[in-house]
C-alpha cells in the first residue's frame, strides 16, 4: 500500500505521472529528503525530523522546506493509511525545475515496510566496513561535498551495499581512511561497552541520527552512561554489541563484520529496543 500527498493539500495517485522531467531532483539529485516511523497513526521524532530537512535545504542554498504545508501532508498520508500498524513516511523536497524560479517540489509518501527490513530487526544483519574516503575534519574544510546533509544523491550508498552483497553482508559501516567509524548508508552506529552507549559525532560528516538521539534520551534516563565521541574500527569487533540505528530499521543488531563472528547481542538487543520503546 501507498499513500500520496502533495504540498498543496491533495492526494494523488502514486501510479499516474507527477514529476517533471526537468525537475533538479530527477536529473541531478538536487534536493534533500527525511524517513519518518509513523506507528498506529503516529509519526516519531516528527520535529527532529522536520528540523533535519531544514538543516540539509540550508546545506544546498535551498529555499526553505515549507513546514506547514509537509505538516498537513503528513496528516493526509496518515489519515488515510489503511495498511499495518507501522509504516514508513518519505517526505521529498527538490529544488524544482530547471531554469525555474527556484520554487520546489515536495510531496509526502507513505509506504510498507519492506520483509527485509523487518527480518533483519528480528535476526539481525552481517555488515563490512568500507573506506567512504574521507578524513574527520574535511566537512569543516570542504563544506561544498554537504557531508552531514540528507541529499537525494544516494548514488554513493546505495554503491556501497551492493559491493557489500557482493562480499556476503547485506550492510556497512563506513569508515575514515584513518580508521575512524562513521555510519551506515542509511543508519547510525550504536557501540555498546558495559553499560555505556557510544556514537560517532556528526562533526566527523555524518548525520545525525533521530532514532539513536531517542535511544540515547532513553538509555540515559535509565541510569546508561551515553557518549558521542570518536570510535575507531578496531573497536567494533571487541565491544559488547554493535548495532545499526534508523527510523525504519529501529534498533538492529549486527552478527557479523568483515567475516568474524561478533559477541552475541541479542539480550542487548531486547534491552535496547526496550528503552527506546519506551520514548513512545
Amino acid at each position: 500500500m501507498r499513500v500520496l500527498a502533495l504540498l498543496d493539500g491533495t492526494l494523488a495517485d502514486p501510479d499516474s505521472p507527477l514529476i517533471r522531467v526537468e525537475d533538479l531532483g530527477l536529473m541531478r539529485g538536487d534536493g534533500v529528503f527525511e524517513t519518518i516511523l509513523v506507528v498506529d497513526g503516529k509519526p516519531r521524532e516528527l520535529t527532529p525530523h522536520l528540523d533535519r530537512l531544514d538543516r540539509s535545504a540550508a546545506m544546498l542554498d535551498m529555499q526553505p522546506p515549507p513546514r506547514a504545508e509537509f505538516e498537513r501532508a503528513i496528516e493526509l498520508v496518515i489519515g488515510n493509511w489503511t495498511g499495518g500498524k507501522e509504516f514508513a513516511l518519505k517526505l521529498v523536497y527538490t529544488r524544482g525545475i530547471e531554469g525555474g524560479d527556484g520554487t520546489g517540489t515536495g510531496f509526502a509518501l507513505g509506504m510498507e515496510i519492506g520483509a527485509k527490513v523487518l527480518k533483519q530487526r528480528a535476526e539481525g544483519l552481517s555488515a563490512v566496513t568500507l573506506d567512504r574516503g574521507i578524513e574527520p575534519d574535511l566537512a569543516d574544510r570542504a563544506p561544498w561535498l554537504l557531508l552531514g546533509a540528507k541529499s537525494l544523491s544516494y548514488a554513493i550508498n546505495m554503491a556501497a551495499i551492493r559491493e557489500a552483497e557482493r562480499r556476503g553482508a547485506s550492510e556497512v559501516i563506513f569508515t575514515t581512511s584513518s580508521g575512524s567509524v562513521l555510519e551506515g548508508p542509511t543508519s547510525t552506529v550504536v557501540l555498546v561497552r558495559g553499560k555505556t552507549l557510544v556514537t560517532p559525532p556528526s562533526k566527523l560528516g555524518i548525520l545525525p541520527g533521530t532514532t539513536q538521539y531517542a535511544l540515547f534520551r532513553a538509555a540515559e534516563r535509565a541510569g546508561w552512561t551515553v557518549l558521542v565521541e570518536p570510535i575507531q574500527t578496531g573497536e567494533l569487533y571487541d565491544a559488547e554489541g554493535v548495532f545499526l540505528a534508523s527510523s525504519v530499521r529501529k534498533i538492529t543488531r549486527v552478527t557479523t563484520l568483515d567475516g568474524k563472528q561478533l559477541p552475541d547481542s541479542s539480550a542487548l538487543l531486547t534491552e535496547l529496543q526496550g528503552l527506546y520503546e519506551s520514548e513512545y
